[in-house]
């Protein structure tokens, strides 16, 4: 099973895009981050046209997540545990199930938090004690499960350009980092990193020539837990999308799980 995640920074304006890719990747699943559509305004039809399932978890004009899948969606919950007064549209998870197997697939959009420090930072610490939270929750599971997304977060040096560059920036903080890791020390595998130990950068600004320059950075994960990382045959970041017509400022991240 190909599972991938792509922040397609406005799903109406990337739809052609997002088809075209859709089409020349043909992953199974599919989390979407930033539609920046309300539920009723996705362009599902589009979709379902190319042999997909939809669940979404909109917002007006920002935000926003979604979960497109061949096979059926089971389970579907939308918000992330924690505070059930955050009205962001952040976290949708669903059960996918194999042929033999099921996996839990949670498509995230960690919150970006600048400026820092801030509320809008303390908002993404906060945000992400809640993930680890149900990270461990799902852990004690003891079954394949898949947390992937914009994680909004550069774990490391080799994850940026240049680290000079971003070192007062909320996504390369050493208190993001440090909440990062404490994720991934549970026992979560980066399913990336367990291929290519490179700078596999998944973002790159539409400013200051950052794609022709290379200048990007790795904020796009996919996080196993110990039973979907046992699973897990390959990983990669699909690079050559950032230099499509009218892109995103993302390109997806994918990995294939034996299910």
């Amino acid at each position: 099973m190909k599972i991938a995640t792509f922040n397609i920074n406005g799903v109406k304006a990337r739809l052609p895009a997002l088809l075209d890719w859709l089409k020349a990747a043909t992953p199974d699943v599919v989390a979407l981050q930033e539609i920046k559509s309300v539920d009723e305004g996705f362009p599902r039809a589009e979709i379902e046209d190319l042999g997909y399932h939809v669940e979404t978890h909109g917002q007006k004009g920002f935000n926003g997540v979604a979960l497109l899948s061949r096979r059926p969606l089971e389970d579907v919950v939308r918000g992330l545990p924690g505070d059930d007064a955050d009205e962001q549209a952040r976290w949708i998870e669903a059960t996918v199930s194999g042929d033999g197997a099921a996996v839990r697939v949670c498509g995230l959009y960690l919150p970006n938090g600048n400026p820092a420090p801030g509320p809008k930072y303390d908002y993404k610490l906060a945000w992400m004690a809640r993930l680890e939270a149900r990270a461990r929750a799902l852990l004690a599971e003891e079954a394949p499960a898949v947390m992937l997304g914009d994680y909004n977060v550069i774990p490391e040096a080799r994850d940026v350009h240049d680290p000079a560059a971003w070192g007062q920036d909320a996504l390369y903080l050493p208190q993001t980092r440090a909440a990062f890791r404490r994720i991934l020390h549970l026992g979560f595998t980066d399913a990336v990193r367990a291929f290519d130990a490179g700078e596999a950068y998944t973002f790159w600004d539409y400013q200051a020539g950052a794609w022709p320059k290379n200048h990007g950075i790795r904020i796009d994960h996919a996080l196993l837990t110990p039973q979907a990382a046992d699973r897990l045959r390959a990983a990669g970041v699909d690079r050559a999308v950032r230099g499509g017509d009218k892109p995103s400022d993302h390109v997806p991240v994918w990995l294939e799980i034996d299910l």
